[in-house]
């Protein structure tokens, strides 16, 4: 069975966007491939975070992914930091890699850009990503389109080792994430929903109340026509809600136009809620159960152990290779 490595970062909150639109791909993945997956959490860094906040989201946001039906049994799951040859490894890697690499790096270009501190991590973290990824000799690692050019690097980095030092890591290929879909922000449907919106009446978050949930599925932004037809040019806002509808449903847009042909805006907007709440309050039921639960710890001492062994026998190969130590 071909290996994926996915990497999660522990900012922010899960959307219901995130949910449909990368949750459930993930799930999917872990039935075809043997996946490992871990959370970023020394890539958080890379910013100032609040180190309370930062290590409640990172148990919060595992017991989110096993509450959308992560597997722990069909995946590798470990903590970023717990594994200290992540970042050994990643040293390694730098200093096999040029500053002009990473000076074009375009997210590093972007964010520099903007925030004349940045830290020398801002610089650096792709090459850690490198690391993340060529420890474990994944063939495939799923990212979105503006996450290529990292992988991209990683391949090239292994290239230029296995040149230097002999044959060291498996060349790894992006993964371009089937897109799964795009749900809008339900104030703004002309924008993608994010966890960081400004108006955070347009952002459905997978640990909201049912009462939050009918409050901004009932306030979303439709028009004046009162069809449901899907339109995303014309008709943004009830586009958003029919794709929200068949997402959770699994049925088609055009099963979804049929069966709410005869409706009212209110009526179809009360189903769309009736679903989404079913499907987050069945989540967070779950979630439940698992957030203060010895089921968490075990399930990261088990993938923790796996990863290490792997990670230390490619630490151990590096080393040699590279004429460290005795």
């Amino acid at each position: 069975m071909k290996k994926i490595l996915t990497g999660l970062q522990p900012t922010g909150t899960i959307t219901l966007g995130n949910y449909i639109g990368a949750i459930k791909q993930m799930v999917k993945n872990q039935n075809e491939y043997d996946s490992y997956l871990f959370i970023a959490d020394m890539h958080a860094i890379t910013v100032k975070q609040d180190p309370i906040v930062l290590h409640e989201n990172i148990k919060n946001l595992l017991a989110i992914y096993l509450a959308c039906d992560i597997d722990p049994q069909k995946n590798t799951i470990f903590i970023q930091s717990e594994n200290e040859y992540h970042t050994n490894i990643s040293w390694m890697l730098e200093c096999n890699t040029s500053y002009g690499e990473l000076t074009r790096m375009t997210q590093f270009k972007d964010k520099s850009r903007k925030n004349e501190k940045f830290t020398a991590g801002l610089l650096t973290y792709p090459v850690l990503m490198a690391a993340d990824i060529l420890t474990y000799d994944v063939d495939y690692v799923p990212v979105g389109i503006d996450q290529k050019q990292h992988v991209e690097l990683a391949r090239d980095i292994a290239i230029n080792f296995n040149k230097t030092y002999g044959n060291t890591f498996k060349i790894p290929e992006p993964l371009i994430t089937e897109t799964g879909t795009k749900i809008m922000d339900l104030i703004n449907p002309t924008k993608k929903m994010s966890k960081s919106s400004e108006n955070q009446n347009g952002v459905i978050r997978i640990l909201d109340s049912e009462e939050e949930i009918r409050s901004k599925i009932m306030r979303a932004t439709t028009d004046s026509d009162n069809q449901i037809k899907f339109d995303i040019e014309n008709k943004p806002g009830i586009s958003n809600l029919i794709n929200i509808y068949s997402a959770l449903a699994e049925i088609s847009i055009k099963d979804t136009e049929q069966k709410f042909s005869n409706y009212s805006y209110a009526e179809f907007k009360k189903a769309v809620a009736d679903i989404v709440v079913e499907k987050l309050m069945n989540i967070q039921e779950k979630y439940n159960k698992i957030i203060n639960s010895k089921e968490l710890d075990d399930i990261l001492d088990n993938g923790i152990k796996v990863a290490k062994k792997e990670a230390k026998e490619k630490y151990e190969l590096m080393k040699e290779k590279m004429g460290l130590g005795r």
